[in-house]
């Protein structure tokens, strides 16, 4: 079976921060020093960060308390503008590696170390869009996660 993987030249560090924000203000949205701050929070985390987390860390950065709440709406807004990913079953997010490309994701998320490995197919998640379809329903985020132990955590 043929399968439509995307490779991507992944930026990192404040590429990456650039790339966000260049995404977000094509959106006519505005790059403030909070959403700055919780996009590097988010970025520098090596597996899915809860609001929760990120809120933490931010507060820690700026010397002051920052709401979860407030983390929580510019979350949603990063989803919305794809330049974070949320894992639905962990209740968390990390930034998106490649912010400037739509296509939906898969996530292979390890129970034991909680790392999550994003994989784009666009040949299963153009399938799962169809099935919907057939179904007669309008997929607007089709979310693959896929539970179970990393080779890191089996070894």
């Amino acid at each position: 079976m043929a399968h439509d993987h995307h490779h991507h030249h992944e930026p990192t560090g404040p590429s990456l921060a650039d790339a966000a924000q260049a995404t977000l203000e094509a959106k006519s949205e505005q790059w403030t020093p909070m959403r700055a701050a919780i996009f590097d929070a988010l970025a520098a985390q090596d597996k899915p960060a809860s609001a929760y987390d990120i809120a933490d860390n931010v507060s820690k950065a700026r010397g002051k308390r920052v709401a979860p709440n407030s983390v929580y709406r510019i979350l949603d807004l990063f989803v919305s503008n794809n330049i974070a990913m949320r894992v639905e079953s962990a209740n968390a997010y990390i930034a998106n590696a490649h912010p400037g490309c739509r296509h939906d994701c898969i996530f292979l998320v390890c129970r034991t170390c909680k790392e999550a490995t994003h994989v784009d197919d666009d040949t299963v998640t153009n399938d799962v869009r169809a099935v919907a379809t057939h179904a007669g329903f309008t997929a607007e985020r089709p979310v693959i996660e896929i539970l179970g132990t990393c080779a890191k955590c089996i070894a």
